[in-house]
């Protein structure tokens, strides 16, 4: 698949929907025997006992859902160079099979990479909402992306002047 977005098009400010995705009960409980075998993200009577009140999905589920919608719709058409890691997740309501989730991506900040003249950084938030349109997950981290042009000394000079002190 050709690459179509560089660092220099993940302006801050910028959102990207990034697709749906419907929530499969059998697919909620597969995950769940694999990774995180709590009675409620396995069993139906077991969710419904619980305080989320039916089968739910594992958050880590839930997390693996929006990535999946991340790579198939942006990622996939970028230079991503992977992600040293997020900030912070959140995991806001439960999500239940049937629910239809849908992704939006909001570009926070973005920087060259003082070491990596061929590099930036972004810190992007994913919004996770269902049919009703009720956040169910949030989430801010950092990607980094090949540039389609290389920093210049002068940038990379204005940088090395913006380090903080210590």
């Amino acid at each position: 698949m050709p690459v179509t977005i560089f660092w220099e098009d993940l302006a801050p400010g910028s959102v990207r929907e990034l697709g749906s995705t419907m929530v499969d009960a059998a697919e909620v409980k597969e995950f769940a025997g694999k990774y995180d075998p709590q009675p409620f993200h396995l069993d139906e009577e077991a969710g419904k006992a619980s305080l989320f009140g039916g089968l739910c999905a594992s958050g880590w589920h839930t997390c693996a859902m929006a990535m999946r919608l991340t790579v198939d719709n942006l990622l996939r058409h970028s230079a991503s160079l992977g992600s040293p890691g997020l900030e912070s997740l959140k995991w806001l309501k439960p999500v239940f099979p049937g629910d239809r989730l849908t992704l939006r991506h909001t570009i926070l900040e973005s920087r060259a990479m003082r070491k990596r003249p061929d590099a930036g950084i972004v810190r992007s938030r994913w919004d996770l909402y269902n049919q009703d349109g009720a956040k169910v997950l949030e989430m801010e981290g950092y990607g980094m992306f090949r540039r389609r042009t290389p920093a210049t000394p002068e940038e990379i000079a204005r940088l090395d002047t913006q380090r903080p002190a210590g």
